[in-house]
């Protein structure tokens, strides 16, 4: 009989994530589209974060082989300054808010990380980056209310923030209807490479 207690696989990815301040800034942007749009899926603010790549699918073994390449991956890359800027739609129904600031150098991290996931004989999808929060989905048949929402926050520019820590995220991701949640498998603190658990 198999334990159902630890799954054999989980859907995961590598990103970076806004201090509490930065989310919070456009969580008040946010506020009134929170009240004209409560039909929309709103992701958590704390699961708010900018993906540098999506593995998807891993068995459990898999996800531990990546930590100690990332571990030394985070130590040799210094903090980026960013910042929330803009809005868009991906697809009519995806809404994201977009990010400014040192952006070749996280083309320049992204890409390592990918040759990084690639070493470790990890196939995944290697689309190219293009830097965002995703903040909600709209339900299935809804084509204006994403868009309606990035036009209101279409000219947000938010404070600049550095970098803290690169993450190696896991989510609940089932077949369930209900909302995803993401919590930290590892975080490496960038440029000196001491590692923070959740």
């Amino acid at each position: 009989m198999n334990d159902q207690t630890q799954p054999a696989t989980v859907r995961v990815f590598i990103a970076l994530a806004p201090p509490d301040h930065a989310k919070q800034e456009l969580a008040r942007e946010l506020r009134p589209a929170y009240g004209t749009h409560p039909h929309m899926r709103w992701n958590r603010i704390e699961d708010w974060h900018i993906t540098l790549a999506f593995l998807g699918e891993l068995p459990v073994e898999t996800v531990q082989l990546l930590r100690p390449p990332l571990a030394d991956l985070a130590a040799d890359h210094r903090p980026l300054s960013l910042a929330l800027r803009g809005s868009g739609t991906f697809d009519d129904r995806v809404l994201w808010s977009g990010i400014d600031g040192d952006l070749d150098e996280l083309q320049g991290l992204a890409a390592d990380v990918r040759s990084a996931v690639k070493n470790c004989g990890v196939a995944f999808e290697d689309r190219p980056l293009r830097p965002h929060l995703t903040l909600a989905r709209a339900r299935r048949g809804d084509r204006s209310s994403a868009a309606e929402i990035a036009q209101g926050f279409a000219e947000f520019t938010g404070q600049r923030w550095s970098t803290e820590r690169l993450h190696l995220v896991g989510s609940n991701f089932g077949r369930s209807s209900g909302p995803i949640h993401y919590r930290d498998i590892e975080a490496w603190t960038l440029g000196h490479g001491s590692p923070t658990r959740p």
